[in-house]
C-alpha cells in the first residue's frame, strides 16, 4: 500500500460527489442506493445518524489526487435495518458477558438491495479498500465487520481478506431477451393456475373501482410526494415502529435525484387512496431504465388485493412496456414467487475479532448454507412457468 493513502471521513459533504458516483458508474453492478445523492440525504435528513445508531465513516482510497476506492462504513449499536440477521451473535456475545456492540456495517442504510458496496477503479484497489477495513475495526476494537448484500467483486475481495460468507434468498423477476411484447404475453409465459390467480387478483381491484397513474422523476407533484409519505409512514406504524426514513430524505431525493424514482398512486372516485415507490437504475448513456427495484408502499383505504396490484402487476406491466431487464421484490417472501418473481440468492460477508466466536460462526454458516441450497432446490421445484 506504498502507494495509496486511506482517508476516512464522517461526512459525505467531506467526499467529491462526481468523483464517488464515478466510481459507482465504473461498477459491474451499480445501483441508485450507492450514488452520493442517496447517501448523503440519509445523513442530511437524519434517516442514517449517530442519533438513529447509524455512525457514518466514509473510506476513500487514494493514488496521489484520485480516488481510486471507497465505500460506507456505518458503526452501529443494534441490527436494525440491515436484513441479515444477526441478533443470535449478538445474543450469545451478551450471554458470555462480551461486547457485540459497537460493530461496522458496509451497507446501504434501511435498503436490502444487492449491487456494489466496494467502489473501486480495479480489483487491486478493492483488494486494499477491504483489507484496510479489517484493520480499522482492529484497531477500533470493534467486535466485527459486516458487508451485506454485496456484488460479486465485493465478495471475493472480502474472501481473500478473510471474511465469512452468509447467503440470503431474495425474489426477483426478469425479463427474458427480446422482453415480453405486453404483460398479457407474460401471463401467457406462466401455468394456468398461476396465470387464472393473477388475473383474478387484478380484476378484484378494477372491480373496486381502483384505478392507477404513474409518475417519474420531476413530473412526481410535491402534493404526490407527500400523498406517498403519508402512505409509508401509516405502513410501518401499522406494524408499531416508527418509519426509518424521514419526510425530508424524500424531500431531497425529489431535489436531488429525481430520475430515480416511479411512483404508482391507486385512485378511487378521483381520490388517492394507495401508493407504491419503485427505484431505478438506469443507463448511464441513454438514461433508460435498466432494473427497477420494488420499495415502499402504503394504502389509507382496504381493497381487497390492492398490495398486489400497486407493488407487482403495475410496476411489472410497466417494467415490460418500458423494456426493463429485471424488477427486483426485495428480501424475503415466497409468495413473491405465484407472481413470478424467481429465487436469487445473495451474499453478505463477516468477520468477527474473537477467535472462538469466528469458528463458532463459521461452523453454522456452513450448516446454514446447506439449508439455503436445499431451499432453493426446493423453490425451484414450484416454478409458476409452464413446463417446458
Amino acid at each position: 500500500m506504498n502507494d495509496y493513502v486511506i482517508r476516512v471521513v464522517a461526512s459525505p459533504s467531506d467526499v467529491n460527489p462526481q468523483a464517488w458516483n464515478a466510481l459507482l458508474a465504473a461498477q459491474a453492478e451499480p445501483s441508485p442506493f450507492m450514488r452520493h445523492e442517496y447517501l448523503a440525504a440519509l445523513h442530511q435528513s437524519g434517516s442514517a445518524t449517530p442519533e438513529s445508531g447509524w455512525t457514518a465513516q466514509f473510506f476513500t482510497l487514494w493514488r496521489g489526487d484520485t480516488l481510486e476506492a471507497a465505500c460506507p462504513v456505518y458503526v452501529k449499536d443494534h441490527s436494525y435495518g440491515e436484513y441479515v440477521f444477526d441478533w443470535a451473535w449478538a445474543n450469545a456475545y451478551q450471554q458470555h458477558g462480551l461486547a457485540y456492540y459497537p460493530k461496522a456495517t458496509v451497507a446501504v442504510p434501511f435498503t436490502p438491495v444487492p449491487g456494489a458496496r466496494l467502489l473501486a477503479r480495479d480489483a487491486a484497489g478493492r483488494a486494499l479498500l477491504a483489507q484496510a477495513l479489517v484493520a480499522w475495526c482492529k484497531e477500533s476494537e470493534l467486535s466485527s465487520l459486516h458487508l451485506l448484500f454485496g456484488a460479486e467483486a465485493d465478495i471475493e475481495a472480502c474472501t481473500e481478506a478473510g471474511l465469512m460468507l452468509r447467503h440470503t434468498v431474495q425474489f426477483h423477476w426478469q425479463n427474458p431477451a427480446p422482453g415480453y411484447a405486453d404483460f398479457e404475453a407474460f401471463l401467457a409465459s406462466l401455468s394456468h393456475d398461476k396465470r387464472k390467480k393473477i388475473r383474478q387478483e387484478r380484476r378484484k381491484v378494477a372491480d373496486a373501482g381502483v384505478r392507477f397513474r404513474w409518475s417519474r422523476g420531476t413530473d412526481i407533484s410535491r402534493a404526490d410526494w407527500d400523498f406517498f409519505y403519508r402512505c409509508y409512514a401509516r405502513t410501518y406504524r401499522e406494524h408499531g415502529n416508527p418509519p426509518y426514513l424521514t419526510r425530508d430524505f424524500f424531500h431531497r431525493m425529489a431535489d436531488t435525484l429525481p430520475e430515480a424514482w416511479l411512483l404508482f398512486v391507486a385512485e378511487r372516485e378521483g381520490k388517492p387512496i394507495a401508493a407504491s415507490l419503485i427505484a431505478l437504475a438506469t443507463d448511464e448513456s441513454t438514461g433508460s431504465p435498466l432494473v427497477a427495484y420494488g420499495r415502499y408502499w402504503g394504502a389509507v383505504e382496504r381493497v381487497d388485493c390492492l398490495h398486489f396490484e400497486a407493488c407487482y402487476y403495475q410496476p411489472l406491466a410497466w417494467c415490460i412496456a418500458h423494456g426493463v431487464q429485471r424488477f427486483e421484490g426485495g428480501a424475503q417472501g415466497e409468495h413473491k414467487m405465484a407472481r413470478a418473481l424467481m429465487p436469487v440468492k445473495t451474499t453478505s460477508a463477516h468477520w468477527l475479532a474473537h477467535p472462538a466466536f469466528a469458528d463458532a460462526v463459521e461452523r453454522f454458516l456452513e450448516r446454514e448454507g446447506e439449508g439455503i441450497e436445499n431451499y432453493m432446490d426446493h423453490l425451484g421445484e414450484r416454478s409458476p412457468f409452464k413446463a417446458a
